[in-house]
């Protein structure tokens, strides 16, 4: 088929890859344009952007697609059609429509929970116990069109949104190169009125821990904010992040070190840290994080 894509960040770059490999004929790459990145703030191209001009496709990257002169563009290239992942604009109708067979969006929850910008996030962090992929035909509203293909995966208990992002990020190319092949004999499903929720984009207020909440829901706020934002507490004046945790039995005042290992008690349980990182360092395992600072057992986190 003559493909349209669009999509933005490193979770886009596999379904791209996987088109390219299925024979697709992809008539052009659109993506967000360059920002200014790192401590020079130098334009970075956005990693769908870098690997389409590695793979010799044609990119563009308008700032928006209300105007008549881009509709026309994209109209111009006779697409039978557009698959959109992460794309980061909303399609105005004009641009829904000129596709052949119309837009496909590859969304990471299963529809209708979590509809929005941070659905794999908002997975973890509402502890549900399993998400996965939809392949759905655009239409003008968010994330409510009819669903052609769906696949799901369990969410395990130590999972971050890293993980589950590379997860379903595979899940999302292998689903939509089947979409493409059974496009003609596929029968949309309506989205259920029932079960409709909401994926906020995620504010980094939410990223304080809260160490007085019980262990669970501490345990989430790291995994579902891992590897970014970041949850973070404060540790001997500085601002540190924690990155991985899991639940574990412990008992003591909301904060405390219960030992030199990172267990850090909650308001209920404890959890165990996996995975921190300091201020302009990576991330670590908590074994090489505790060799360059030590929490012994009694250490109050979130102080400071």
């Amino acid at each position: 088929m003559r493909v349209i894509f669009m999509g933005t960040p490193e979770f886009s770059v596999p379904v791209l890859e996987a088109l390219v490999a299925a024979g697709h004929e992809i008539a052009a790459v659109y993506c967000q344009p360059p920002r200014p990145a790192g401590r020079g703030k130098k334009e970075r191209p956005t990693p769908v952007h870098a690997r389409a001009l590695d793979l010799g496709l044609e990119v563009r990257h308008p700032l928006r697609l209300r105007g008549a002169e881009e509709q026309a563009a994209f109209a111009a290239l006779k697409a039978d059609v557009a698959v959109v992942v992460a794309y980061g604009l909303i399609l105005p109708q004009a641009v829904l429509d000129a596709p052949a067979k119309g837009c496909l969006n590859i969304h990471a929850s299963l529809l209708p929970r979590w509809r929005g910008a941070a659905p794999i996030h908002r997975a973890i962090m509402a502890g549900d116990a399993e998400t996965g992929i939809c392949i759905m035909q655009m239409e003008a509203g968010l994330d409510t069109g009819p669903v052609l293909l769906r696949d799901s995966t369990p969410i395990a208990e130590e999972d971050t949104t890293g993980a589950l992002h590379d997860r379903l990020s595979a899940m999302g190319s292998a689903l939509i190169v089947q979409a493409l092949e059974r496009l003609d004999t596929l029968v949309p499903q309506p989205q259920p009125e029932a079960g409709v929720t909401y994926a906020q984009k995620i504010d980094k207020a939410e990223a304080a821990i809260d160490w007085t909440a019980d262990a669970v829901g501490v345990s989430r706020l790291v995994r579902g904010l891992s590897p970014f934002p970041g949850a973070w507490t404060m540790l001997g004046g500085e601002r540190i992040k924690l990155l991985g945790a899991r639940v574990v039995d412990g008992d003591g005042a909301p904060g405390c070190a219960l030992d030199d290992g990172l267990t850090i008690a909650c308001g209920r349980g404890a959890i165990r840290v996996t995975h921190a990182q300091r201020a302009g360092k990576g991330a670590q395992e908590a074994a090489s994080f505790l060799r360059g600072m030590p929490v012994p057992a009694g250490t109050v986190l979130g102080e400071g």
